[in-house]
């Protein structure tokens, strides 16, 4: 067909589409909605019913057969055919192509390679499966009975990929000017390509296959299912990034995806209407990076509600699309809002962005306390990405509000409300804000200004533990009663100053400048809390005094983190805020690094409760549950978000801190020891110590940017001492493979030890054992020797390699034991 015919039958089937909607004569006001709505409600066509029988679709490494049965296409949308239903016997296989995805694969489905049979299927895509098909379609009969029988069920599942399939589509509606952008057929088919498999399984009951060519990983199998309590999950089966796409080559860490478009600045002007609404004004400036594309996509709170956009001052079309239940996005609290462009943009492009919205997205914690952002992010966002944020806002009086960046201007309104700016310093990849009846305190870190902002009280369902008080009146029956004790953060705000401070002057020593102009830790209800930029929401636990803790009844180790918890959030200045993560399989730096820096701080202040909250974590990686599983199961720390799931509800918080804060502390031990084994038994300390310095080269060489996995472990690799050069390599790929991108916690033991005199000193060798572990698990072990009064003596490392590993070292007299990692440093199994 000629360009011009394929531009002519693409108009006929535009009309077709928007006279759907009775706008009547005129052009249609929302085509990108009507679109949508298109596409999320469209049905079977019962012209298009036909035998199906040995027919296969080929994506990667997605191999989906129709064996046998019956498949009904969609009505046509814009021209094309989106979906099918298949009812029959088909099959689908997926291979994982690495050990981390194949686990994963196995741990939900108990198959390392997907291989399912399933009895219906529904299908969604952009490209021509049609054409792929037809060679194997027969005619039928039954045409009708089919379509009655799955229609509700197709137009049911529709809405689920409709916003995707317009990201695909909406090049092909109207522009300025008239016409559309290109014809159909002739999009990139490479670079856009999109098929989405719901097929219910013979064993696994309903689940879903992706392979999506613009996604940051192309293929995901996965399946929604509600645990314990009735909250629904996604759980993520497998996703990566075939070789294929990647030159064949299959990294050791998925690549940055880089986003098609970078949002420069921010501009927000919001009114905050108490108790719970807010109204703001955002204005975005957007570059684009590559051309072609008309759909731009944000998330925001899905109690929030967009009344306008416009694009340089000229009201444009949005589309706001509920998140689906169970996945991450869903979890955040999230919804997507697409803003349609009026021409597709161009390389380079600047564009200037306005968003107008308001809703419900405060919560009301007490009296005097507010929880902002508790329902999803409050501003149109796409993701962690540098900018510079400009922030205004009004509010009531009476109360205190505290935002990221620097109070510039501070003022009463013409209506009586307060008024405020804050503007950031520097580039920051998220911007917040809180506020309450808060009393300040102030103190200074260096030239850093820390601010408290606490109130008189905690939230209405903080817990409240009874003291036991005698009547000195009563002195016939001396009777005792319960007497209420309610915590007052705002007392013990000057012990939080001081801790927040003490940590930016320790971090700054050791990883280079505290990265902004001053700190501001405000109250937040419940247990946890947030790290922003220059701002920290700090949990109501965080406050209480020492006597306070002991009246709610806390292990030694739950008091330990609440004291560490302003240390923890500071950090995340510059793990999270300065240098971010590249993708969620990186997230794990994040809250790894900040909560180890808090505890090298505690384990110098005091020693006893840092291995108090260490062997928590480890007791909390392998205590199985009822279904005999173990957290440390769910997967490696490289799953990021995939390891919340219905299997594991506890597995993110397990893993990312528990498990992510053994491999930083193995990791600085091991360089540590091997310092020491290169220098004769004398390792530098403090600010000067190999770990502390491959940190502050890390933050050097990536603020503000991201950082991968790869990334942070090519840092140390480049001054490796040779005594963690395995098999001669200066690499800690190793590492890499064993622990970051593994799940074990191995047991060590010492088998057939020698201890032999040669010349003035001694000869030691022996095996050591390695269990409960994958056979190609490498540890690097530091062995001992007991010398006179029992003391230790460090002897060297050695690689334990598979189940026995021998080793042959040289120790001095006086030497009688050897013993295995007599301090704990590695993440083993509980003794």
């Amino acid at each position: 067909m000629s360009d011009l015919g394929c531009r002519l039958g693409l108009w006929m089937a535009l009309c077709s589409l928007l006279s759907c909607w009775a706008w009547g004569d005129g052009p249609p006001q929302k085509p990108a909605e009507a679109l949508y709505l298109q596409l999320g409600h469209v049905g079977l066509d019962a012209t298009r019913v036909y035998q199906v029988r040995g027919a296969s679709l080929e994506r990667s490494s997605v191999h989906i057969s129709l064996e046998d049965g019956k498949i009904a296409f969609t009505q046509d949308v814009m021209g094309r055919i989106t979906g099918a239903f298949f009812e029959g016997d088909g099959e689908v296989l997926l291979a994982p192509p690495n050990d981390v995805e194949r686990r994963s694969m196995s741990l939900f489905t108990g198959m390392a390679i997907l291989e399912e049979h399933f009895a219906t299927a529904y299908f969604r895509f952009n490209d021509d499966v049609w054409s792929e098909l037809r060679p194997d379609l027969r005619e039928t009969g039954d045409k009708q009975e089919f379509v009655q029988r799955w229609d509700p069920t197709a137009r049911n599942l529709a809405g689920v990929d409709a916003m995707r399939l317009l990201m695909s589509f909406s090049s092909l509606l109207p522009v300025e000017g008239g016409g559309a952008t290109e014809a159909v057929g002739s999009q990139d088919k490479n670079r856009d390509r999109f098929l989405h498999a719901r097929l219910q399984g013979t064993k696994l009951g309903v689940f879903d296959v992706d392979f999506d060519s613009l996604a940051a990983e192309q293929i995901e199998a996965g399946q929604t299912r509600s645990a314990e309590g009735g909250v629904i999950y996604y759980d993520v089966w497998s996703s990566f990034m075939p070789a294929s796409a990647n030159g064949g080559i299959a990294p050791k860490a998925r690549p940055l995806h880089k986003d098609w478009v970078n949002i420069r600045r921010y501009k927000i002007s919001t009114e905050v209407q108490l108790p719970k609404r807010i109204h703001s004004r955002a204005e975005l400036e957007v570059q684009a990076n590559e051309g072609g594309s008309r759909l731009l996509l944000f998330e925001l709170s899905r109690f929030l509600q967009v009344e306008s956009v416009t694009l340089d001052g000229q009201p444009v079309e949005f589309v706001h699309n509920p998140a689906v239940e169970g996945t991450q996005l869903s979890q955040r609290g999230n919804d997507i809002v697409a803003v349609m462009l009026p021409q597709a943009a161009k390389a380079g492009q600047r564009m200037e962005l306005e968003f107008v919205y308001g809703g419900e997205v405060l919560a009301e914690a007490g009296a005097g306390l507010l929880y902002v952002g508790e329902r999803g992010t409050w501003y149109p966002n796409r993701g962690l990405m540098m900018a510079n944020f400009d922030l205004s806002f009004e509010y009531p009086q009476g109360w205190t509000l505290v935002a990221t960046g620097k109070l510039t201007a501070s003022s009463t309104t013409a209506n009586g409300l307060q008024s405020s700016r804050w503007v950031s310093d520097r580039t920051i990849p998220v911007a917040g804000f809180d506020l309450g009846k808060y009393k300040l305190a102030k103190t200074q870190a260096g030239n850093v200004t820390v601010e408290i902002y606490a109130t008189a009280g905690v939230e209405k369902n903080f817990p409240t533990p009874g003291v036991k008080v005698v009547d000195p009146s009563d002195t016939l029956r001396n009777r005792d009663f319960d007497v209420p004790r309610r915590p007052s953060p705002a007392k013990n705000e000057a012990t939080v100053a001081e801790s927040a401070a003490q940590a930016i002057r320790y971090y700054s020593e050791r990883f280079g400048p505290y990265p902004y102009g001053q700190l501001a830790l405000a109250q937040m209800p419940g247990h946890e809390s947030q790290g922003w930029p220059g701002l920290i929401f700090l949990s109501s636990y965080a406050f209480l005094n020492a006597e306070e803790r002991e009246d709610l009844h806390l292990q030694p180790y739950q008091m330990a983190l609440q004291t560490i918890l302003p240390a923890h959030e500071t950090a995340h200045q510059w793990w999270g805020d300065l240098i971010t993560w590249s993708t969620y399989r990186d997230q794990w730096l994040s809250e790894g690094l900040a909560n180890y820096s808090a505890m090298m701080m505690l384990q110098e202040k005091d020693p006893a409760s840092f291995r108090q909250i260490m062997e928590k974590y480890r007791q909390d990686l392998v205590k199985q549950n009822k279904d005999g599983v173990a957290p440390k199961d769910a997967g490696p720390v490289t799953l990021g978000g995939r390891l919340l799931s219905s299997r594991f509800p506890q597995g993110y918080e397990a893993i990312s801190y528990g498990r992510a804060t053994w491999l930083f502390h193995m990791l600085r031990t091991m360089l540590r020891d091997a310092e020491a084994q290169q220098k004769g038994g004398k390792a530098r300390s403090g600010t000067e110590e190999p770990f502390v310095r491959g940190l502050k080269k890390v933050r050097e060489q990536y603020e503000g940017r991201s950082i991968s996995t790869v990334d942070l472990l090519d840092a140390f690799t480049a001054d490796l001492p040779p005594s963690l050069m395995y098999e001669g390599r200066r690499s800690l790929d190793w590492f890499l493979d064993g622990w970051v991108n593994g799940t074990a916690v191995p047991k060590l033991e010492l088998r057939s030890v020698h201890i032999n005199p040669k010349g003035s000193s001694l000869v030691v060798t022996g095996t050591i054992l390695q269990t409960d572990a994958p056979n190609d698990l490498v540890t690097s072990v530091p062995v001992y020797g007991v010398g006179a009064g029992r003391s230790n003596i460090f002897l060297g490392r050695v690689f334990a390699d598979g189940t026995e590993s021998n080793f042959h070292l040289t120790a001095p007299s006086g030497v009688h034991k050897i013993v295995l990692d007599p301090y704990q440093t590695i993440l083993t199994s509980p003794k």
